[in-house]
């Protein structure tokens, strides 16, 4: 009989997504690193295997997330003036960033990683800006709350790429920040720091990214030291661009051009570049982004709880930029949501169904080709090599739950179909991450600490109706 160290190395499948699309029969190999050293199908089951009940899928990188912002999930739903906008929303979401503290971020980021991890997130890449006390003075130690991230991604056993972020001003022609961002100040030399750090923590679940919070929020000059600190630096690049138009028109003013055509004119575009919404990105950018081989990182719940607006996949798709989703405001945690809403957008623009289909590519289902181009982007999003079911990438992994709802009675070629497209049910029965199960049978092992955690900072956040 083999031993229970023997047969978690080794795993074997009826089913599995391989980067190619589905595969039967599949043998999976875990070596001591947490990684894939082997993935073969058309194999049959060796004895010493442990035997997956359901398909198996990789997980999937959360490509962008602001994990403060979980504490603020639904709060802002209600309206009180004639306008509520993007920057409405973004006035009232200053204020969690103001009240919380490093040990409620903790918590509040643990619930959410666990979150994350039920709705199929096996990585999350946190745009994190959030750097300096209530007062806006730094902590003495700069990573003070990056590191309340990382405590938080090791409770809940999610991969983690902290990317700390350059953020110096409040918009184009401001030289400093408002009061109400205070807590946000970091300069070139700061962030480069912080990355260093981070980089230097060599956890196998922890990886380091840099980015820029916008072109309105820091300076070209700023910009171009970072790029140039960064010079070999392997970890991602991310930045929003275009989420609204007033941004776009504001670049342009300020500019002359457009958020992505004016990084491709600094020549600063390469893959490490992860191009966050660029919603109101034009052709000719989404082009740019595709000769440099910068990716485009899409949250489709936020954008759409914030009116965004809705951004031209068809056109990423044809030119084959790499896309990734992010859960970015936590208005939802699960992939398979933001996969349905990235097409119904689409839907309700065109007026057509399975918008994101390519039959005339043999692609005709909608859910199999997003879903192939997310993690084909993800990998590179989080600044990790290879990524899903394949030699050498890290050994995450998503066992479906064939008793869910949702899935009873599908046939397995129309699995992926009815798992995006039909009611959200819990889905996965087990979670694995470098190589260790997180989840099993939908249980994670701390999870009720996590969430009692959790209810006690929202309670000291929200429920003090005198402050």
């Amino acid at each position: 009989m083999p031993t229970s160290a023997e047969s978690d190395r080794l795993l074997w499948a009826p089913r599995a997504w391989l980067p190619e699309g589905w595969h039967e029969d599949v043998l999976l190999r875990i070596d001591e690193e947490g990684n894939w050293s082997e993935v073969r199908a058309r194999v049959a089951p060796p004895p010493q295997a442990r035997r997956i009940d359901g398909a198996l899928l990789p997980g999937l990188v959360d490509a962008h997330s602001h994990a403060f912002q979980r504490a603020f999930a639904g709060l802002a739903e209600r309206r009180q003036d004639a306008a509520d906008t993007f920057w409405s929303w973004r006035d009232r979401m200053y204020q969690a960033a103001l009240r919380i503290t490093p040990q409620q971020l903790r918590a509040v980021a643990a619930m959410l990683y666990l979150e994350l991890l039920h709705g199929g997130y096996t990585q999350v890449c946190e745009f994190h800006y959030l750097h300096r006390d209530p007062s806006g003075r730094p902590y003495p130690d700069l990573l003070e709350m990056g590191l309340a991230l990382c405590d938080a991604a090791g409770q809940a056993g999610i991969g983690l790429t902290l990317m700390p972020t350059l953020y110096e001003r409040a918009g184009f022609g401001q030289p400093t920040l408002r009061a109400d961002q205070r807590r946000f100040a970091c300069d070139a030399a700061s962030a480069w720091e912080m990355a260093r750090a981070i980089g230097a923590h060599r956890h196998p679940l922890l990886r380091a990214g840099l980015a820029v919070h916008s072109l309105r929020a820091a300076s070209t000059e700023s910009i171009v030291a970072l790029a140039r600190a960064a010079d070999g630096f392997d970890g991602p690049i991310h930045v929003h661009v275009s989420e609204q138009t007033a941004e776009v028109d504001e670049c342009v003013a300020a500019t002359g051009k457009r958020p992505i055509a004016w990084l491709a004119e600094q020549g600063l575009l390469d893959p490490r570049w992860q191009l966050v919404h660029a919603t109101h990105a034009a052709p000719s950018e989404i082009d740019a982004a595709a000769a440099a081989g910068a990716g485009i990182v899409l949250c489709p719940s936020t954008e759409a709880n914030l009116g965004d607006g809705v951004p031209d996949l068809p056109h990423m798709l044809a030119n084959n930029v790499p896309i990734t989703l992010g859960s970015d405001s936590q208005v939802n945690r699960d992939w398979r949501e933001e996969l349905r809403w990235l097409d119904y957008a689409q839907r309700l623009l065109r007026r057509e169904r399975n918008s994101s289909a390519a039959p005339q590519l043999a692609q005709p289902s909608t859910a199999e080709r997003l879903w192939s181009r997310v993690q084909a982007g993800s990998g590179r999003s989080a600044g990790l090599g290879a990524w899903g079911l394949c030699t050498g990438a890290r050994a995450d992994a998503l066992v479906l739950d064939s008793r869910a709802s949702s899935l009873l009675g599908i046939a397995p070629a129309q699995q992926l179909d009815a798992l995006v497209f039909s009611s959200p049910a819990p889905a996965w029965r087990d979670v694995l991450v470098a190589g260790r199960w997180v989840l099993r049978e939908g249980a994670h092992p701390r999870a009720e600490e996590i969430a009692h955690r959790f209810d006690d900072a929202m309670r000291e956040l929200w429920w003090d109706t005198t402050s």
